[in-house]
């Protein structure tokens, strides 16, 4: 399985960073194991009546592994994987320079499906379906639709915004999965295999420390690890324990919970500059200097998850759990609303 890369490149010490630690194969992935145990199946099949896999669509908040199982899904299918993302195509011609390209059986991963232009949507659904498009040559009176036909490849789809998908679109994939939050053994299991890739060398206990202040994710969890190798090269002897982990985070402004320095002050921004709420993101946004999208993708699905925060009809708002955890004193009501 090649790749051939046509979204804006990470630098070079990040694409060999991330390609260094990335699982080629299901065996090697761990975690979100239904997803997994499932695609496995549609994979099998696939390839015992000699098709290309459904289209997928893999939506879940950043850094869950959505870009690794599209990778899989190409190695697996023994196919090439074409990667792109949503903002890049601009034009629909841009989308049939990839497509027409495609070989039987390719992978197309687009990520950031979400910010995908509607016109270029438009122009993929003939594509998912009848795999082909219509292409417009000339102008005027002599302009004149030739239909191109599209060898049979897979669409594998990434966003972290499903919610932003219009229905056509959703419902042309065949497969549609979402990623979960990663439970601290299962990150730890990750930190382990990566520092082994990486030849730090790290106790169980420094794996545990690292994987429960990762935020459930693993590219926050590999991020961490390449910090904290830093820290203990530079000043220990280079292994990272569980105290040398503990340290390293705490300069590093990330607390027991893995709140790091915004998920604070967006929290503290709710709590103390708008009475726990509710607060509208754009106003929340102003507060802490961080754009609304960035807030509603990254941050608040942790939150959420970790029972600080809660979205309501009228805005954001902090649940009693956020005021016990950053020593906010409150009076609350029958209703839970500040007095």
């Amino acid at each position: 399985m090649t790749e051939r890369v046509t979204r804006p490149s990470l630098s070079k010490d990040d694409v060999r960073f991330e390609t260094r630690l990335r699982p080629k194969r299901f065996d090697e992935f761990v975690g979100q194991d239904t997803l997994k145990a499932n695609l496995s199946v549609f994979i099998e099949a696939a390839k015992k009546r000699d098709e290309p896999l459904d289209h997928c669509l893999f939506y879940g908040p950043p850094g869950l592994g959505k870009t690794t199982l599209a990778h899989i899904i190409a190695a697996e299918m023994e196919t090439e994987l074409v990667s792109t993302s949503g903002p890049v195509i601009e034009r629909p011609y841009d989308l049939t320079g990839m497509l027409t390209n495609l070989k039987r059986g390719d992978v197309l991963f687009i990520d950031e499906m979400h910010r995908l232009q509607h016109v270029v949507e438009e122009y993929l659904y003939p594509a998912m379906e009848d795999f082909s498009v219509d292409i417009v040559l000339d102008k005027g009176p002599s302009a004149r639709s030739v239909k191109l036909n599209l060898e049979h490849f897979t669409l594998v789809a990434a966003t972290t915004r499903a919610g932003l998908l219009t229905s056509p679109l959703r419902s042309r994939f065949g497969v549609a999965q979402r990623l979960s939050y990663y439970d601290p053994e299962e990150l730890a299991s990750i930190v382990g295999r990566s520092a082994e890739i990486l030849g730090v060398p790290i106790d169980e206990e420094g794996t545990l420390e690292i994987a429960r202040r990762s935020r459930g994710t693993p590219r926050i969890a590999n991020r961490l690890l390449r910090r904290i190798r830093d820290f203990a090269e530079v000043m220990g002897d280079g292994r990272v324990s569980a105290q040398v982990a503990h340290e390293s985070l705490l300069r590093l402004e990330v607390d027991e919970r893995g709140l790091d320095e915004m998920d604070r002050r967006i929290m503290e921004a709710i709590l103390l500059k708008f009475g726990g709420g509710p607060v509208g993101i754009k106003s929340l946004a102003v507060a802490v200097g961080e754009e609304s999208e960035t807030i509603e993708e990254i941050y608040e699905p942790f939150l959420i998850q970790e029972g600080l925060l809660k979205r309501t009809q009228r805005g954001r708002e902090a649940t009693p759990a956020a005021y016990d955890y950053f020593g906010v004193p409150s009076t609350l009501g029958e209703q839970g609303k500040l007095l």
